[in-house]
């Protein structure tokens, strides 16, 4: 049920709602609020009486029915899983009895159980496997009675036997994919047959095979996708089309980028004003001049909705041709664009913009790395002789940017630390080193860029009050500011918030006070994990982080699915379609749109953050025995996680640390009753790499005294 379907159902459970009393109620454009009554009748949702709309039938059949909660499973072990739900609001503890055999990515019905669970989850049952997921990735282990099965990928303990002609090779210890050939109530009673053999499961990139296999990620495009992609081999521009357009290509514009992109879809143009002002122009892959509805390129670009990047490695959201070819804004080529063109006052407030189909071209491939080097003074005569076009932009840049992070500051936006790594692989593809990644004013200035074409679009999609893919941030609860302030007490800051939600100021000036002070780590993680979580929809809510009203991703329609959607319907605006009909015909896309890039992001996240494990596990095997001093980054109280410098982070169990059972405070510090002997988030520790098991992306080390 869309967000809208629910303000309409609450409204008229309260009393009966005429359509200009819940027009009146909600806010909501008048075509779209009827469109959707409409629907809501015919589904059974609502019912209308004399003019006014009650609940349905549909409505009061499910809400007579027996509680249960659509799940993901999303962690199994030998005695017990996790359920995530669907509607994103926590996890579901499940007992091992109570599982009936779900196995990870399954989509599952939860019952949950009257009494609370001591840890303060919530605790229930699986009562229906709505959706079974029946492939997987894992291990090649033996059982107990000693015959061939298959451990799933993070599933310590859970072994599927393999049918007796259903190994297909596969040695001990191989990373394989496995399909279910039976499912029975118990995960002891399954059958699996393996379905492809990747090969040693101490090698990363095997395992990160196996993952993508596991989450059921197609690396290769279908053909009748190649075939569309196919005719843009070679492609040049079409005059045609450039005389239709605006013609940008005297403007001194230039991207800027890592080294190693090459799916380029962003590119800049900045000049001062004679009043003081600035123009900035942003300019945009043109995707959606290609990718066009209904088209198979299309319909494989809804469903992956994102590239997802690792290692070095790169799957795309669309083929080559378009993505490192005719769509990426290459140095020196013709390329179709959508330029947002923004007049930014003395102040660099926007005050005005517009939107234009565009061709550019651009000057330079500007690296993040040349261009801080420029910056800061040098006068490498390479460097100059490379950025001689676009020199001059660069200190307008520079103070446009300058003033821009001033006004982020002024209304409170949050700059929460994190470290990001990079993996510098060798020939063979093994992880031979892993360095902090590092953020200079170019990369700075470029994102704030970028967030100011992505408001200009969202603006535009708001006032014209017509569908879009919004990116929001909706505010924290109040339960989780109650943990925020409990963890914040504890380690050792007298917050006291004026309200029941703090403002983005109140908690923009705590991550300020503690940044690169040694509580900075519980600090800064503490009030990150605090917010909700970022996403798409079709609604306008604003951005809680950015404190902004409009938001919206426009500058990434090669990598970004909602990024190509929000491009075609600006287009539509451009050539002056009516909102009728614009309402007609993205109302159903934005929402879905908007639901499945969020779901892929998800996914594509959980992605990249396990494979980058697995190198990362890869790497510290060849340093086994070795002593580091890191930072402890968790508390548990089966032991703490320690963060080494280059961003590794590993574990240290409590009785190496603890004489007798460790004592957990507010999730910051955990205490030996014995000795006393405290260790908190942020705190120096030495340590020493014991293990390091690539198949599982798992790191463990033993506490050594300072």
């Amino acid at each position: 049920m869309t967000p809208l379907q629910k303000n309409i159902l609450a409204a008229c459970k309260r009393r009966p709602q005429t359509l200009r009393e819940l027009q009146n109620a909600l806010q909501v454009d008048n075509s779209r609020l009827r469109s959707t009554v409409t629907a809501m009748v015919a589904t059974g949702l609502l019912s209308a009486q004399n003019g006014q709309y009650v609940p349905g039938l549909a409505t009061i059949e499910n809400e007579s029915a027996p509680e249960t909660i659509p799940c993901t499973l999303v962690k199994l072990a030998a005695r017990f899983g996790f359920a995530s739900r669907d509607d994103g609001t926590g996890d579901i503890f499940i007992p091992g009895r109570a599982l009936h055999g779900a196995m990870p990515q399954d989509k599952i019905l939860v019952k949950l159980f009257d009494r609370p669970r001591v840890e303060g989850s919530a605790e229930g049952e699986v009562v229906e496997i709505t959706t079974p997921h029946n492939s997987f990735a894992g291990t090649i282990v033996l059982s107990d009675d000693g015959r061939l099965a298959v451990e799933p990928d993070g599933c310590r303990d859970v072994r599927i036997i393999l049918e007796r002609n259903g190994h297909a090779n596969a040695q001990l210890g191989d990373k394989v994919g496995a399909i279910l050939t039976n499912r029975g109530e118990r995960h002891v009673d399954h059958r699996a047959a393996v379905a492809e053999t990747f090969g040693a499961s101490d090698r990363a990139a095997e395992c990160a095979k196996a993952i993508l296999y596991g989450r059921e990620v197609r690396q290769e495009f279908p053909e009748e996708v190649m075939a569309e992609a196919h005719a843009y081999d070679n492609a040049v521009i079409d005059p045609n089309e450039i005389a239709h357009r605006a013609d940008l290509r005297g403007l001194p514009i230039f991207t800027i980028d890592s080294a190693e992109t090459k799916d380029i879809d962003d590119a800049i143009s900045l000049m001062k004003t004679q009043n003081g002002g600035y123009e900035l122009g942003v300019h945009i892959a043109d995707v959606s001049h290609y990718v066009r509805p209904d088209t198979a390129l299309d319909k494989e670009a809804f469903e992956r909705a994102t590239s997802i990047y690792y290692a070095d490695q790169v799957i795309p959201m669309l083929p080559t041709q378009l993505s490192n070819g005719i769509c990426s804004l290459n140095e020196g080529e013709d390329r179709l664009a959508f330029s947002c063109l923004m007049q930014l006052d003395e102040k660099g407030e926007i005050h005005s913009y517009q939107f234009v189909k565009s061709v550019i071209r651009s000057r330079v491939k500007g690296v993040y790395k040349e261009i801080n080097a420029l910056m800061d003074g040098s006068n490498d005569p390479a460097l100059m002789t490379k950025y001689k076009d676009v020199a001059s932009q660069l200190p307008v840049m520079q103070e446009l940017y300058e003033k821009r992070l001033a006004l982020r500051q002024a209304r409170g936006a949050m700059d929460i630390e994190s470290d990001e790594a990079k993996l510098i692989m060798d020939e063979e593809g093994r992880c031979v080193d892993i360095v902090k990644r590092t953020r200079g004013v170019s990369e700075c200035m470029i994102e704030e860029f970028m967030l100011l074409a992505n408001q200009c679009a969202a603006n535009a999609g708001r006032t014209h009050r017509v569908p879009f893919v919004y990116r929001i941030h909706e505010a924290p609860d109040a339960e989780k500011m109650e943990k925020l302030s409990a963890t914040l007490t504890a380690c050792g800051l007298n917050v006291h918030f004026k309200g029941e939600i703090p403002t983005q100021l109140e908690l923009a000036a705590i991550l300020d006070e503690t940044r690169d002070q040694p509580i900075q780590i519980p600090v800064h993680t503490g009030i990150l994990r605090s917010m909700q979580k970022a996403r798409y929809s079709p609604e306008p809510k604003g951005h809680y982080g950015l404190v902004l009203k409009d938001y919206a991703h426009f500058t990434s329609p090669i990598r970004r699915y909602p990024d190509l959607a929000i491009h075609r319907i600006l287009t539509d605006m451009l050539v002056g379609r009516p909102e009728e009909a614009l309402v007609k015909d993205y109302t159903a896309f934005a929402t879905h749109a908007s639901e499945q890039s969020s779901r892929q992001e998800v996914a594509a996240v959980r992605i990249e953050r396990d494979v980058e494990d697995l190198y990362k596990a890869e790497y510290m095997h060849n340093h086994l025995g070795e002593v580091f001093t890191g930072t402890v980054s968790g508390v548990t109280p089966r032991g703490v996680f320690v963060a080494l410098d280059n961003t590794v982070e590993g574990f240290v169990p409590a009785a190496q640390l603890c004489k007798g059972e460790a004592t957990v405070v507010e999730g910051v510090s955990i205490v030996d009753p014995f000795t006393g002997r405290r260790w908190m988030l942020g705190d120096p520790i030495r340590v020493q790499c014991a293990g390091a098991d690539v198949a599982l992306g798992r790191v463990d080390f033993d506490y050594l005294p300072m």
